[in-house]
């Protein structure tokens, strides 16, 4: 497990780390891995490595694949493509916005009407070059959206996993939180309020939001794991690495997007082999990854600071922030329930 890795994190944060990370070659799928009569979600679903991870899922055989998206005809468009090249498979477009609290309560309303739950893929993320507000939360858009919703979707869906089980399958109802390797080389001010110091404007910078998001997530879910059985849900945290092919930096001026292409075409993996991290951590791995960062196909290290004391207690002040923000769902009941819940 991560917990136990604490000795290698320090060279994770590292920019040879990082060129380690990039060039490591990919692990195959064992060859008996086959998804017939399961169902997956995926969040994120219509483009790079969300669309990617659909397909993915679907030459394993999936049965029923759940797409997640916020635009209904982009969902839709995403989801004939792939119809036409899996016409057995069920293929569903369901709405989730990752900015409204209302959509992420009803899109998991919908997935605990479903008869059973094999798979789930959070990877809706985004980055923004400017900083922009939640009206309806008050908070910076990239946290939002990257932590605080991501956090309430999975709190939602563990109890519905839960279940979910079923005696036929061989493994849990497996939940992979996407998380990112810039958690391992981003700073983050660890005294006062957590999500104070997100809602400012002026520090703003986009890469440095965005790592620190997967920073705060890559905590929250540590702690959230030790409050899940492993047999009854087993929740793991993939890193993509570097990915070409992908949407992700569309907002992007035409100069700097040059840039970030010249830079993706020397380190950056291709999106079919970056999506094969989120498959090595939903369909391959056990409950030997519970609780796990996993990145290179192979379980790392946590961030550095989740060693430290510092750490520590930041990360008790992020927990308690955090449920407190989402004390409109009971968060903090629905956590404790999951241990109990038969």
């Amino acid at each position: 497990m991560s917990s136990k890795l604490e000795a290698k994190a320090a060279f994770e944060a590292t920019l040879a780390g990082f060129f380690y990370r990039q060039f490591t070659k990919p692990l195959p799928l064992p060859t008996n891995i086959k998804l017939t009569d399961q169902v997956a979600i995926v969040t994120g679903s219509n483009t790079g490595l969300g669309f990617e991870s659909c397909r993915q899922l679907l030459k394993l055989g999936l049965s029923h694949l759940i797409m997640g998206v916020r635009s209904p005809a982009k969902g839709d468009e995403a989801a004939d493509l792939l119809r036409r090249e899996f016409p057995d498979a069920m293929i569903s477009v369901w709405i989730v916005d990752m900015q409204s609290y209302d959509s992420i309560q009803a899109f998991a309303g919908q997935c605990a009407t479903l008869p059973r739950i094999d798979i789930t893929i959070l990877n809706a993320a985004l980055m923004k070059i400017s900083y922009t507000s939640v009206p309806d939360t008050g908070h910076e858009l990239t946290v939002q959206v990257n932590y605080i919703s991501t956090v309430l979707l999975a709190i939602l869906l563990l109890p519905i996993l839960k279940s979910k089980k079923t005696s036929s399958a061989q493994r849990p109802p497996v939940l992979s939180i996407v998380g990112s390797d810039l958690a391992y080389r981003v700073n983050i001010d660890t005294k006062g309020p957590v999500f104070q110091q997100f809602d400012e404007s002026k520090s703003y910078s986009q890469f440095l939001w965005y790592g620190r998001s997967k920073l705060l997530l890559a905590l929250f879910f540590s702690k959230l794991c030790d409050f899940v059985d492993a047999d009854d849900v087993i929740i793991n945290m993939p890193n993509p690495g570097t990915t070409k092919g992908t949407a992700f930096f569309r907002e992007f001026s035409t100069f700097a997007g040059k840039m970030v292409g010249v830079l993706q075409f020397l380190f950056a993996r291709p999106v079919d082999v970056g999506a094969t991290t989120y498959i090595d951590a939903a369909v391959s791995r056990g409950k030997e990854s519970h609780g796990s960062f996993l990145s290179d196909w192979a379980i790392k290290p946590y961030p550095l600071i989740w060693y430290t004391t510092e750490g520590i207690e930041f990360m008790e002040k992020l927990w308690e922030e955090t449920l407190e923000e989402l004390s409109f769902v009971d968060a903090l009941k629905t956590i404790e329930d999951i241990r109990t819940l038969q």
